[in-house]
């Protein structure tokens, strides 16, 4: 029983701990994801506003999102009506959630995860311009593997520290205490 009373609370401690460090390296894999896209939305809005047409500001190259990890902008009407892409998923026109744009603040951007009907995942920052909405957006798929990989140090570090805990709890109930 004494060794319990000594691991129990190391184990707190070791679970809060690898839930931090997890949480904050996630943090960080996902919000470093939108880095790029908030410069090509703020820019590509910034052309439209000095009257540049849509397709001027989309990327010639066409990006695949199934397949692709190339970076790519969709420019929006007002009314949520795609004015020009670079992006196609399956070869399709993009299904973006068109109620993301309630929520685009006049003089800022909104960053969103989109995933697509099927099922590719994508780090977006939608910024407004006078006549609509700019979504820049990049896949996912490598940030995600590394967030796997960050879970997966997690656990381990989550179980040394446990099994350390459990070593440092046994000692201490074997070892007598001085008088």
């Amino acid at each position: 029983m004494g060794a319990l009373k000594v691991w129990l609370p190391a184990a707190a401690v070791a679970t809060v701990a690898a839930g931090l460090i997890y949480g904050e390296a996630q943090h960080a894999l996902r919000s470093s994801a939108n880095d790029p896209q908030v410069q090509m939305a703020e820019d590509a809005a910034a052309r439209l506003d000095a009257g540049a047409a849509p397709a001027a500001v989309v990327p010639g190259d066409g990006v695949e999102l199934a397949t692709s990890l190339a970076p790519y902008l969709i420019v929006f009407d007002s009314s949520g009506r795609v004015l020009a892409s670079s992006v196609t998923v399956h070869g399709r026109p993009p299904d973006f959630p068109e109620g993301v744009f309630a929520h685009v603040p006049r003089d800022g951007f909104e960053a969103v995860t989109w995933q697509t009907s099927t099922g590719e995942r994508s780090a977006t920052v939608v910024t407004a311009y006078q006549g609509g909405y700019v979504v820049a957006g990049r896949s996912l798929r490598e940030v995600e593997k590394r967030d796997g990989d960050s879970l997966a140090l997690a656990w381990l570090g989550w179980f040394g520290m446990l099994a350390a805990a459990a070593v440092v709890a046994v000692v201490a109930a074997v070892v007598p205490t001085p008088p």
